[in-house]
């Protein structure tokens, strides 16, 4: 591609830790190498969710890793909805934007965590 095609990626993705903790991953790339990082982070095993926004905070694709699996559906319908707005995300692409850092990772901060019901 030419020098105003090239693609200049942030992909995030939700990493499942454990039933109760999720980890947001960002990882900006560039022309060719920004394919690969989306396609590694497809495929990566506990990928619950990933996608690919432009440096301008536009949300161009995403999709279920195979992670999803490790949670429940209706859990995996709210994350998808709230995927792109959720806080976490948006700190993650806003500092990948800035161009300071190329990888970062966090906890991710969300409200639609599965209640623990005691038994």
């Amino acid at each position: 591609m030419g020098w105003f095609g090239s693609k200049d990626w942030n992909v995030v993705a939700i990493i499942f830790e454990r039933g109760d903790l999720f980890r947001v991953n960002g990882q900006r790339g560039r022309g060719g190498s920004a394919t690969t990082i989306r396609d590694a982070v497809k495929q990566h095993p506990r990928t619950i969710l990933w996608g690919v926004f432009d440096q301008k905070g536009a949300h161009l694709e995403s999709a279920p890793g195979p992670g999803s699996k490790s949670i429940a559906t209706a859990t995996l319908q709210q994350l998808i909805r709230d995927f792109a707005a959720n806080p976490s995300v948006r700190e993650i692409l806003q500092i990948l934007e800035t161009g300071k850092e190329d990888k970062v990772s966090k906890p991710m901060v969300w409200s639609g965590y599965p209640v623990k019901r005691d038994a």
